[in-house]
């Protein structure tokens, strides 16, 4: 099979079979074999059963139905698992990604040898003070902190090869990293391609500002794991042995300097009344828990057993 075209969706009952069609022109007009794979997370409208009837009428159109909603990220994952193309397409279903651009990017997989390719939207249609100003300050840190060089990591529309979506695990709200994920995992051939962004049709937006603040929270979570979410000990054990040393240090030489101050006969005070005695206790204490920290870590990550992350009620 030559595509697999995952689309997570939430509650777009008014774009779907307009996207379906759209997608089926592109797909016969390049004489590809392809499936559909639908994720509904949780949608509440009339979503699933406009999928239900897709599939009957498109042998092609496949589904998965959350109980919930659990996220984009979930939906991903379980689109992954499923697919069964040579490339993986990733599409919003809100129609501002363009399924026109699907042939380009499944030649830059299978002809120019990416392992990945996303999506540039580099004109936009939204709102310049709540997404572009924003999106820009993002994709910049994002760059900075990963190392991959591309101008929008948010673009829903990416390419990829079968094996690196079977190699990467989409967690969280992790689906905004997924080139930084596939890097992680050793798939270093990643390229970007401009696409035409579209106004949105229907509906609104699902996603608020606060989308912002939840992806530089998990940018600073990535940078941590691909550094050191193997070794956790080497971060956390390495900070708390200095800690620890420093308030021994701290302490060793109180008790000197009370010792000496003793047997010379100068006035001294009760050690408890000097305030190095408690920056020193305290060094102490927290270089202690660090290390405990990265002891833990070192346990929970040989003994994890990986956790069903989301529930599916239907499958087509």
């Amino acid at each position: 099979m030559n595509l697999s075209i995952v689309i997570p969706l939430l509650n777009e009952e008014e774009s779907l079979l307009e996207l379906h069609n759209w997608i089926v022109k592109v797909m016969t007009a390049q004489n590809y074999s392809y499936e559909i794979l639908f994720i509904d997370d949780g949608s509440t409208d009339t979503s699933w059963s406009i999928i239900e009837r897709l599939s009957v009428e498109n042998l092609n159109v496949k589904g998965i139905r959350f109980l919930k909603n659990f996220g984009k990220s979930q939906a991903l994952h379980a689109g992954f698992a499923k697919a069964q193309g040579d490339v993986i397409i990733t599409m919003d279903a809100d129609l501002q990604d363009s399924p026109e651009e699907i042939p380009e990017l499944y030649d830059m997989i299978v002809n120019q040898n990416f392992d990945l390719v996303s999506g540039w939207k580099k004109k936009r249609y939204d709102s310049v003070v709540s997404k572009n100003l924003p999106s820009k300050l993002f994709n910049w840190a994002a760059r900075r902190t990963s190392g991959v060089e591309l101008n929008d990591f948010n673009c829903g529309l990416k390419a990829y090869k079968n094996i690196v979506v079977k190699n990467i695990e989409v967690s969280g709200e992790m689906h905004r990293y997924i080139p930084v994920l596939a890097k992680n995992a050793g798939f270093g051939k990643i390229g970007e391609k401009v696409v035409l962004h579209q106004a949105r049709k229907y509906g609104v937006t699902k996603f608020g500002m606060d989308r912002f603040v939840n992806g530089f929270l998990d940018l600073i979570t990535i940078w941590f794991l691909s550094r050191f979410g193997k070794r956790p000990m080497h971060l956390f054990g390495l900070l708390g042995s200095i800690m620890f040393v420093i308030g021994f240090l701290a302490t060793i030489f109180i008790i000197i300097i009370k010792l000496v101050k003793l047997n010379s006969g100068y006035p001294t005070i009760l050690v408890t009344d000097n305030p190095l005695f408690y920056i020193a206790l305290t060094s102490m204490m927290i270089g202690t828990q660090l290390f405990l920290a990265g002891f833990l870590g070192e346990i929970i990550l040989r003994t994890k057993n990986n956790e069903e992350r989301y529930k599916i009620s239907k499958v087509i």
